[in-house]
């Protein structure tokens, strides 16, 4: 019996030891350097899909946004389309405001009737400040009131130090944003409206006989990036929203307040290339597909199948995908009434010792409680248990 017992501890000890070094070794060789330093007063780079922010600096600092607050007009505009509040061909007339908005310009006429469609596009790829007036009236009534829609949005995207007095970007006391709000902004924009999205990539735009380009250079020097805003002001700078997406992973990249329009560039061209060369992102597991099941008590099904309730992606350094590991902790004793959706166990994907993410599992049907006869017999088997 102390032979038995002595050998077991030993071998459970050498188990041990091999797990632990085996994480050590996988540990050891995750090589990533340090992220670059950008010459911007706040930027930001994250995964699209995953969430994972792989550069920050400053991304909660609250920043003048100038014309990326265009991306924030747009979304509401999108918003109201999908929405079927507005029709791409539905005809906007032009106010004296809109038209005599200073800054950029889309060159739109006093009193003429301008498809929503063209003005979008005069907003997202000749950054018009007179197109994204003429939008909001048109969508709210005044610009003011537009505002106020776009700080809903705002609030309702979790966009917490973010606040907007006008949809185009012109300088304003209480109008402000930071680099981890405008992620935020793209990523939802970039997901509800991919088809829209695609304008964002357009390198021009012609309207009035006047044939203007898309001030992102992105666009002409790098093939895989295909959006999504410039903005300048005096105040805030040269400012640059970038998405890319090389196989299947894209990345949101901000940089506010370089010095000039090929710093933004160049400085958004850095972040995203350290991105894609130094990480990788997998999607693990389909939502609301079945991943494990376990079993209920007192219901009239005693099986009860668990998944994720969305896809679950996840970034990692490249080349260290198949030191994942994945672990599923289900809830002891899951007695009915289970509801589809309700949490009854966590999912835990770990590298190298350290926790990629956690989520929950979730029941993927119903069970509803079962006859009396079923509960007292699954009492009486509980209570043997005990």
């Amino acid at each position: 019996m102390t032979y038995f017992f002595h050998r077991t501890v030993v071998l459970f000890s050498v188990l041990v030891l091999a797990a632990l070094l085996q994480t050590a070794s996988a540990a050891d060789n995750i090589l990533i350097p340090a992220p670059p330093t950008v010459a911007g007063s706040s930027y930001f780079l994250m995964d699209f899909n995953s969430g994972r922010v792989l550069v920050e600096k400053d991304a909660d600092e609250k920043l003048p946004p100038a014309s990326l607050t265009k991306i924030m007009t747009v979304y509401v505009v999108f918003r109201e389309l999908s929405n079927g509040h507005l029709s791409l061909d539905e005809k906007v007339t032009i106010s004296k405001k809109a038209w005599q908005t200073p800054g950029s310009r889309m060159f739109v006429e006093v009193n003429k009737q301008v498809a929503i469609e063209d003005l979008l596009k005069g907003v997202i790829i000749q950054s018009g400040n007179d197109a994204s007036v003429a939008l909001a009236e048109h969508v709210a009534g005044d610009e003011a009131t537009f505002a106020a829609l776009m700080n809903q949005h705002a609030q309702r995207l979790g966009m917490t130090n973010t606040h907007f007095e006008n949809s185009m970007g012109l300088p304003s006391e209480n109008h402000y944003t930071t680099a981890r709000d405008l992620a935020t902004l793209t990523q939802a924009l970039i997901r509800e409206f991919p088809d829209y999205y695609k304008w964002d990539s357009q390198k021009e735009f012609t309207y009035n006989n006047i044939t203007q380009h898309n001030r992102n250079k992105l666009l002409w020097r790098d093939e895989s990036v295909d959006g999504v805003k410039t903005g300048y002001t005096e105040e805030a700078g040269y400012c640059l929203v970038a998405s890319a997406k090389r196989n299947d992973m894209r990345l949101i990249s901000v940089v506010m307040g370089t010095a000039n329009e090929n710093a933004r560039a160049n400085e958004s061209q850095t972040l995203l290339n350290y991105g894609f060369r130094f990480f990788e992102t997998h999607r693990l597991y389909e939502g609301m597909a079945p991943l494990t099941e376990t079993r209920v008590w007192k219901g009239d099904n005693k099986q009860l199948e668990l998944g994720l309730l969305h896809d679950l992606y996840v970034t990692i350094p490249r080349r260290h995908f198949n030191d994942l590991k994945a672990e599923t902790i289900v809830d002891k004793r899951i007695t009915a009434p289970v509801k589809e959706g309700e949490a009854v166990g966590t999912l835990n994907v770990t590298l190298a010792g350290d926790v990629v993410v956690n989520k929950p599992l979730v029941a993927l049907n119903t069970v509803s409680k079962g006859s009396l006869v079923q509960r007292l017999y699954d009492e009486a088997l509980l209570l043997m248990e005990r």
